[in-house]
């Protein structure tokens, strides 16, 4: 297992007094998986996603990445969060080396490989146009090359379709599920969006409200082989879909 979560907890001290945000949280991830992470506003999906990254320290547990201890970031671990988080005044060059030149990694071995993601994912001719000339789907796959540029193993997916459209969102969405595939990256999605997580997961683990446990893990086996756009339409979408909406007791 890539990745290992041992009873994760965290409490942290807010004004008011303490808060609960996880408990005992265990699951893992084989090499090459993709999983999502759904569950109520506010349970602690992202702080999770922070503890794995080793943004955020843990109460109690511990998670693992290739059999270590996270105990602070690591270059096997990168964090795409909600906003590509673009640089305006930049070229789209300079956003995608930008964490290249900040780890002192830009060397002409990493520059040859984003010019090879530029060209592959069809950005190669938009290198020298600022953000401000590109679309939202364009922007997403400059901030996934930038992330992609520093070679890490697993992802950390941190709602990076909220800020779009829900048409750019479908195309984005299936658009970066297939670069993650075709580079063989492990990745972690947390999202509010059901479907989102049904059509593009191996996995999908469903918490609970605050503080987080897990109340179920989907086996999403049964879509394997099929893009995010096919699984929308095959027949146990809905039935995926109707049980972790029964799960999240969104009502309550």
């Amino acid at each position: 297992m890539i990745i290992e979560v041992r009873g994760a907890a965290m409490t942290y001290q807010a004004p008011d007094g303490e808060v609960e945000a996880l408990r005992d949280i265990s699951f893992d991830m084989k090499e090459g998986e993709f999983c999502s992470i759904v569950g109520p506003s506010g349970c602690g999906k992202s702080t999770l996603l922070g503890a794995i990254a080793g943004l955020e320290p843990l109460s109690g547990g511990s998670i693992l990445v290739d059999g270590e201890e996270v105990r602070a970031p690591s270059s096997k671990i990168a964090l795409m969060p909600q906003r590509d988080q673009l640089f305006e005044w930049k070229t789209i060059w300079d956003n995608v080396i930008l964490g290249l030149c900040v780890q002192k990694q830009n060397t002409p071995q990493r520059r040859t490989y984003v010019r090879q993601l530029l060209a592959r994912y069809g950005l190669a001719d938009f290198a020298r146009k600022r953000p401000g000339q590109l679309s939202g789907g364009m922007r997403q796959r400059c901030a996934l090359i930038r992330t992609l540029a520093l070679e890490p193993r697993i992802l950390l997916l941190d709602e990076p379709f909220s800020a779009l459209d829900y048409q750019t969102r479908l195309a984005v969405s299936a658009d970066i599920h297939g670069i993650l595939r075709r580079e063989g990256k492990t990745a972690l999605l947390v999202t509010h969006d059901i479907a989102e997580a049904v059509s593009m997961s191996d996995r999908v683990i469903v918490l609970s409200q605050r503080p987080a446990i897990v109340k179920n893990v989907h086996d999403l086996s049964s879509l394997s082989g099929l893009t995010p756009l096919q699984r929308r339409d095959a027949a146990t979408f809905h039935t995926y879909f109707n049980a972790i909406w029964k799960e999240l007791d969104i009502h309550a």
